[in-house]
């Protein structure tokens, strides 16, 4: 099938709203075009060097969203135009943007990113973590950059009770977070299990190979 055929799949499948990231990392430009023209504007990378190349090559209405791991020395190189940072785990990260954004005139959106998975390999912090991190009164000087809530990645497992009960757990402080601090993002859900996702309430998911094909 092709990528405009598997996006309109996706889109006529979730509910309207629930916005699609495209996550289009390693693919190449013609790849990202051919959803461009399907009308997919909200595109996910991982790496900065090469969000920053499309970013330059394509159609300035996309919407650039940086959704894997942030080392601080590379933020820089995408503050003139990421419109989302998806996972932010600590506060010297967040300081980072902030600095950035307010060279470049620009407020950038933000995600807390919640550990939920059990392996190890995944970044993130605890649920007490992310409340103590927004008391932080360091957050009232920082203009450059807007919490819209959060994120998590499940664990990597075919048990889809273990998937649920790990988006239960993001949703409920989401929840418990949401009108004190005006969140309207939750951000969790990917190719293998986006569907429990949403199930649980999630408005923001990001589809890399059932849009793509599979990754090099």
């Amino acid at each position: 099938m092709s990528i405009a055929t598997n996006i309109n799949k996706i889109k006529s499948e979730i509910p309207s709203n629930v916005a699609l990231v495209a996550v289009s990392k390693t693919k190449p430009n013609a790849d990202l075009m051919q959803a461009y023209e399907a009308g997919q504007r909200i595109f996910g990378e991982n790496k900065i060097q090469e969000m920053t190349d499309k970013w330059e090559a394509l159609p300035k209405d996309i919407e650039w969203h940086m959704v894997g791991h942030v080392q601080t020395n590379k933020v820089k190189y995408m503050a003139p135009y990421v419109k989302m940072i998806h996972a932010v785990h600590k506060m010297k990260l967040l300081k980072e943007i902030n600095k950035h954004a307010k060279k470049e005139n620009r407020v950038i959106d933000c995600l807390l990113q919640m550990k939920i998975a059990e392996e190890d390999s995944k970044y993130g912090m605890t649920k007490e973590e992310i409340i103590d991190f927004l008391k932080d009164e360091r957050l009232d000087n920082y203009k450059n950059v807007k919490i819209r809530g959060l994120m998590g990645m499940a664990t990597f497992t075919d048990d889809e009770e273990q998937i649920k009960r790990e988006f239960t757990q993001l949703k409920n402080l989401y929840h418990q977070l949401k009108s004190s601090h005006n969140f309207d993002v939750l951000s969790m859900g990917m190719t293998g299990d986006y569907k429990i996702a949403i199930e649980q309430g999630s408005n923001m998911i990001r589809i890399g190979s059932k849009i793509f094909g599979a990754r090099d």
